[in-house]
């Protein structure tokens, strides 16, 4: 069965990778942890924006590289990347009931569920795939996985990226569902370094740099 992987990575990244060990993931191991022998993965869709730096210069360094990384390891890899915007806002306090405001910036990623949304539907009308899987769990997504679903009559599966807040209207409109566990998530890691490059795991996101304290992963205090 011809399968086509749709990954929204800032919802991934959020929901499930951020206060872990597991970011020098790799997707393609993930997948076929997850999925059934006759699904044959034939491309893996990347959605994703470049981050900022203001804050900490090497958090796009480590994107960047894992990027860099996943290309070079699996084939099957396509990376499309939306835009990350900062933007100046006005927000209320919680002590003043709304009554004075702050400025903050607003860090926001755009165009990757979109862009995921119309590759989704546009590679099933295109007939490229038998099944699809979508790595989100984001609302925003029932409608395309519904179209794929009940109009284009597609397999269509969903590897749910919060088991705590999984969200039920995407559960409604897919015909499959798999919870992402901590252990498929430890046996799914990408090789340091990745074969014939130079690319190595960024030190900070390096297992032995992290311990599990009352079932939550932290950075380990140096």
């Amino acid at each position: 069965m011809r399968t086509y992987i749709y990954v929204d990575a800032y919802n991934l990244y959020y929901r499930q990778l951020k206060s872990t060990p597991y970011k020098w993931l790799d997707l393609k191991k993930l997948c076929t942890i997850l999925l059934k022998p006759q699904n044959t993965i034939v491309k893996i869709k990347y959605f994703t924006a470049r981050i900022n730096g203001d804050w900490d210069i090497s958090k796009p360094l480590r994107q960047d590289i894992y990027l860099q990384a996943i290309k070079a390891y699996i084939p099957e890899i396509e990376i499309i990347e939306g835009e990350y915007k900062c933007r100046n806002i006005f927000m209320p306090t919680v002590e003043s009931k709304g009554k004075k405001f702050v400025k903050i910036i607003k860090s926001e990623e755009k165009g990757s569920d979109v862009n995921l949304a119309v590759n989704l539907l546009h590679d099933g009308w295109s007939g490229c795939y038998d099944c699809a899987v979508v790595i989100s769990n984001d609302s925003d997504l029932k409608e395309s996985l519904k179209i794929v679903k009940n109009e284009l009559k597609r397999v269509i599966g969903l590897f749910i990226t919060d088991s705590k807040n999984a969200v039920k209207s995407l559960i409604d409109n897919s015909h499959f569902q798999k919870h992402i566990r901590e252990n498929v998530l430890e046996s799914s890691l990408l090789p340091s370094p990745i074969p014939n490059t130079n690319l190595y795991c960024p030190d900070k996101w390096k297992p032995n740099k992290y311990e599990k304290i009352g079932g939550v992963w932290e950075k380990k205090k140096i």
